[in-house]
C-alpha cells in the first residue's frame, strides 16, 4: 500500500504479516549480507509458526515499509534481557533508498521504545558498515562502546513522541 503522498506505507507488523516480514528479512540478508552479523541460513529455519510467534511476543516490535504490496524496508525493536530496548534489523531496498525511509522506520521503533517507558534506545552495528554508522549518527545516535567488529550506539529518547 502507498500512503496519499506516494511514499511506502509504514506498517506495524502483526502475526498476520509474517509472510511479508519473512520476505523482507530474507531479501535484506540476500541483497545486503555484509550489513548484518546474522546469516541468511539462520532465518530459513522454522516454519510459519515460528515467524508468527516473533510478533506475539510483547517484548518484540516490527515495522515494515510496503510499496505496491511488496516490502521495501524493515526495522525491529526488542527488549534486551537488561530491559533496554534495542533497534535491530534495519534495512531498506536499494530502489527505495534516498527518500528518508530508514529514518521513518527507525522513528517508528524509537516511538515504540519510548512507549515502553525507556529513555534510551540501543543498537549494535558492524563497525565496517560506514553508511549505517553515518545514518545513525545523523539521527542522533552516539558510540557507546562495542567489542570487536560491532559498535554499540545509543540515543536518548526524551524528545521522542
Amino acid at each position: 500500500m502507498v500512503d496519499g503522498s506516494g511514499r511506502p506505507e509504514i506498517r506495524v507488523v502483526t502475526p498476520a504479516d509474517w509472510s511479508l516480514w519473512r520476505e523482507a528479512r530474507i531479501a535484506s540478508l540476500t541483497v545486503s549480507p555484509e550489513a548484518f552479523k546474522v546469516r541468511l541460513a539462520d532465518w530459513y529455519r522454522g516454519g510459519e509458526e515460528q515467524w508468527r510467534a516473533r510478533f506475539d511476543d510483547p517484548a518484540a516490535y516490527g515495522v515494515l515499509a510496503v510499496l505496491g504490496g511488496r516490502p521495501v524496508g524493515l526495522a525491529a525493536g526488542l527488549l534486551a534481557p537488561d530491559a533496554v530496548p534495542e533497534l535491530r534489523s534495519v534495512w531498506v531496498a536499494r530502489e527505495a533508498r534516498g527518500h528518508g525511509l530508514a529514518a521513518r522506520l527507525i522513528g517508528s521503533v524509537e516511538s515504540w521504545a519510548h512507549g515502553t517507558g525507556a529513555d534510551t534506545l540501543r543498537l549494535s552495528v558492524l563497525a565496517a558498515n560506514a553508511p549505517a554508522v553515518a545514518l545513525y549518527e545523523r539521527l542522533g545516535y552516539a558510540a557507546d562502546g562495542g567489542t570487536g567488529e560491532e559498535l554499540v550506539m545509543t540515543k536518548r529518547l526524551s524528545g521522542t513522541s
